[in-house]
């Protein structure tokens, strides 16, 4: 097959890492890519806004299947166009997508279906939703309606904070057209874990669990991000506790998005919370998560590309007993440019990658990069996942910060304690 993968962070890295290893992948294309996907597949600096590009790149390139990797554009409906176009296409519809691209539609739905998940209101109107606020026991939380790249979403332990957070919000001033509506609910207790699913509108192909750190800073500390790191498998996750997600969660999901008419094509990923053994559901994302994706593909011990063919072409059942896991654990940790999730700098320098990635079970996948003159630059916030596999999380651990050492970039910083839930 010709591929063409679309995305340009860490996610699209370790995805095209996997793809490009395919016997069944003839070409891999990336669209617009970065330095570090280079290294796996023809980066094509295509306006993945722009479907009619897409679409001319992948008919006059024959294209055998595209793969949507970030929420933006399937939220936006390239899978749609692509279909349309008759080119086969891995992603969500528009209309499934809205899972991850409207919280309140996915709140409504869980509501409608009894999937379990927080209490919760949502609101247009600021003095509406502080009245809401003032009825409501502390913590809460704020959250943006559409896409805030992971960050629309404010724990508020003060009346204060909450209105604040509203405020900002619905005024368009922290969020733009992604906060002009809010939804406010319930602080759920307990840990989290983010649980990985294939469907073809259908089928259900369960894979897999990861737990990520969503602060800037060591101990939990500082503001939210995109994810510092993740590591796989966590110890939370039980097989009783995956068959509850499954039973409870994300089949339940995948059914109430055909009875809503709008079936489900792609990953379904449930963001949920556990405590004592119970999991209630926090949010859907309808992509890979980032940084879990890294790990998951160093998990993976199967063809990505045969499966993502299989779920396009709605025959997941077909793939499913050639689908297994490495019993080993991997970890990655997110080297991120100093001031982000904030303001910071972009072109600095960072060297010795390649002297990080010496052991074989080390991988540095690229989420913010280019290549200048023979030199790898930094182009993001979240730069670097230096990801590694071990026998134990502990030793995993151990060879991931052991090749964090080893790059050169004083422009970067990165938690020095991921996995600690499960150490």
């Amino acid at each position: 097959m010709n591929i063409l993968l679309i995305g340009s962070g860490g996610r699209e890295h370790a995805l095209a890492w996997k793809l490009a290893r395919s016997p069944l992948c003839d070409t891999l294309y990336c669209a617009p890519g970065n330095a570090g996907i280079a290294q796996n597949a023809t980066c094509v600096p295509l306006d993945i806004g722009a479907p009619q590009s897409v679409i001319g790149f992948a008919r006059d390139n024959e294209i055998d299947l595209v793969v949507v990797g970030p929420e933006t554009p399937l939220v936006e409906g390239l899978a749609d166009h692509l279909t349309d176009a008759g080119i086969l296409c891995f992603g969500a519809s528009k209309a499934a997508a809205r899972l991850e691209g409207s919280k309140a539609f996915m709140k409504d739905l869980c509501r409608k279906y009894h999937i379990p998940t927080a209490a919760y209101g949502r609101f247009t109107d600021p003095a509406t939703a502080k009245e809401f606020i003032r009825q409501n026991t502390l913590p809460i939380v704020v959250k943006a309606d559409g896409l805030a790249a992971g960050k629309g979403v404010i724990i508020c332990t003060t009346q204060d904070e909450a209105y604040s957070a509203v405020d900002d919000m619905l005024s368009g001033q922290k969020f733009g057209q992604a906060g002009a509506e809010v939804v406010i609910e319930e602080f759920l207790d307990g840990e989290e874990v983010s649980y990985f699913a294939l469907a073809d509108g259908k089928t259900v192909l369960p894979l897999t669990g990861a737990q990520d750190h969503k602060r800037a800073y060591d101990g939990d500390q500082g503001p939210n991000t995109g994810g510092m790191g993740a590591y796989s498998p966590p110890p939370l996750l039980t097989k009783e506790l995956e068959e509850k997600i499954l039973t409870r969660i994300v089949r339940p999901t995948i059914d109430a998005m055909a009875a809503e008419g709008c079936p489900f094509t792609g990953v379904l990923f449930a963001g949920v919370m556990v405590k004592d053994g119970e999991p209630t559901l926090l949010e859907h994302n309808v992509r890979f998560g980032d940084p879990e994706c890294q790990v998951l593909m160093m998990r993976l011990n199967a063809d990505l590309a045969d499966i993502l063919l299989a779920a396009a072409k709605g025959e997941l059942e077909t793939v499913a007993p050639r689908v297994s896991w490495h019993p080993l654990a991997a970890i990655t940790v997110v080297m991120a440019a100093q001031g982000y999730p904030d303001a910071y700098e972009k072109g600095t320098e960072i060297r010795n990658i390649d002297l990080a990635e010496l052991p074989a079970d080390v991988k540095v996948f690229h989420a913010g990069t280019r290549s200048e003159h023979g030199k790898i630059l930094s182009h993001g916030g979240r730069v670097l996942n230096v990801t590694a596999i071990g026998e134990t999380i502990q030793t995993a651990r151990t060879k991931a910060y052991e090749a964090c050492a080893k790059i050169d970039w004083p422009e970067g910083f990165y938690r020095k304690d991921i996995a600690w839930r499960a150490l």
